[in-house]
């Protein structure tokens, strides 16, 4: 990449009011040929600083004029080339000294916020991210893209990403602290999920009942968490996933499994762009994989082992979105033959999460596109919907489906079943083809995030403005 010439740019940024000098002060420090990482970190750094110093000068968001928007938009695009350029780089040496050459396991998040404190300007750091917190997502800068190029840098290395796909698979230290309570009471119940202990079986319902059991930024860890206590409790050897009874008129006391991401969340601002990754490379995951060992090598190819248990997806009303996601990730789905599925992801104008990758070997390649890019609604009581329902039960049969599923997944014990999930998912989608995905998931998720055309589809066909967080 070569230097971006300061009288290709002066005058554009002037225009919006901000001084030349200052302008002519960051272009000329823009770094040269990568080399030294120490060198780099703070070559870069430096011009990272004078490019949110710049950005600093302009109006916030919501009150930006075309010039500032465009001046924003260009110093944004030129910042981020570099970062880009210095990831290719050196991304294996910055994840080193970010988990101490690999001996230490960091999430997602904390390993963002690492980054931001050890090489300022890389990413966003929480300044930043504070100043917009509690804008809506049309009047956000898009500083998250960074993470997302981040994060997508990492993945996108074999040694970095393999490590970061094992962290997000181990348990959740939460969930060792709650397993006493599930062992003593038989039962956890968190805000935004609950997990109860049936017999050889753990139910775990979705619950977000005032927005359809939709998935938010106050659903996410308990999910998660919830996930983890199935797995790790010794006397669960099944886990079904349930919808809870929600709220809403139309649907008022019936289970739903669940309406996806909380749009009127995403509208308002309130769905942070990690949120995905730490969704499907988090519980998502571990209910296709299992959990992880810290003492051990990666899963699969890798010869970790794994804990895991097969899992039963009881769909009652709809799966909508990310609900319709999880499905994918499941050993069997009991639907009511009234239910439907939907991935809505044009209209929504995000990536549905891994089902561009899994969906199309469930239902063949032209089915896959029609449902994500043309929103076909698929009846689970059809001939298309029964490529992804293994049992479809009239209304009201659900209960009795589900117990009659679990004896027979249990009737000669679960060691065979785990092992078959290896083995299928080996052939079907190995540790690396996963990691290369959500490498450009994390990138291509992130631009559409912060999309103009996202805030336009959730206005057009959500009516998200009038509606209440």
């Amino acid at each position: 990449m070569t230097k971006y010439e300061p009288f290709t740019v002066v005058d554009e940024l002037a225009q919006a009011g901000l001084p030349r000098d200052e302008i002519d002060d960051w272009l000329m420090a823009q770094p040269g040929e990568v080399g030294d990482l120490a060198v780099d970190r703070l070559a870069f750094g430096r011009f990272w600083d004078k490019a949110a110093r710049l950005l600093a000068r302009l109006p916030r968001a919501a009150a930006r004029e075309p010039a500032h928007h465009a001046a924003t938009g260009r110093i944004l695009q030129i910042a981020r080339d570099w970062r880009v350029r210095f990831l290719r780089h050196h991304v294996d040496a910055v994840y080193d000294a970010l988990t101490r050459d690999r001996s230490q396991f960091v999430r997602i998040g904390a390993l963002v916020d690492a980054a931001a404190a050890a090489f300022p300007g890389l990413v966003p750091d929480k300044q930043q991210l504070a100043e917009e917190a509690g804008c809506l997502q049309r009047d956000k800068s898009g500083f998250e893209i960074d993470q997302g190029l981040f994060v997508s840098a990492v993945l996108r290395s074999e040694r970095a990403g393999r490590h970061l796909c094992h962290a997000m698979l181990l348990p959740r230290p939460e969930a060792a602290e709650l397993l006493p309570k599930l062992a003593s009471d038989g039962a956890v119940r968190l805000d935004g999920a609950s997990i109860e202990r049936r017999g050889k079986a753990a139910i775990l319902t979705f619950e977000n009942p005032r927005f359809l059991n939709a998935e938010d930024g106050n659903t996410l860890d308990a999910m998660e968490i919830c996930v983890d206590l199935a797995l790790l409790d010794p006397r669960v050897e099944v886990g079904v996933l349930r919808g809870g009874a929600v709220d809403h008129p139309k649907y008022r006391d019936r289970r739903v499994f669940g309406s996806g991401i909380n749009l009127t969340h995403l509208y308002h601002g309130r769905i942070a762009f990690l949120w995905f990754l730490q969704r499907d490379l988090g519980y998502v995951n571990k209910l296709y994989r299992g959990l992880a060992l810290a003492d051990d090598a990666a899963p699969d190819e890798f010869g970790g082992l794994t804990r895991e248990k097969p899992w039963i997806a009881a769909v009652e009303t709809f799966a909508i979105g990310g609900h319709c996601q999880v499905l994918l990730a499941v050993d069997y789905v009991v639907a009511e033959n009234t239910a439907f599925l939907s991935l809505p992801a044009r209209k929504e104008g995000i990536i549905p999460g891994a089902a561009n990758m899994r969906l199309p070997r469930a239902v063949g390649d032209r089915l896959a596109r029609q449902a994500i890019q043309y929103e076909r609604r698929l009846e689970c009581d059809s001939p298309e919907g029964r490529l992804l329902c293994d049992e479809v039960v009239a209304t009201g049969a659900m209960d009795a489906a589900i117990e009659r599923v679990v004896a027979g997944l249990t009737s000669s014990g679960v060691v065979s079943a785990a092992s078959n999930r290896r083995a299928l998912r080996i052939a079907q989608e190995p540790m690396d083809m996963f990691r290369n995905y959500f490498a450009v998931y994390a990138r291509e998720q992130a631009f559409c995030h912060f999309s103009p055309a996202l805030i336009a589809n959730l206005e057009k066909y959500w009516n998200a403005q009038n509606r209440r967080p």
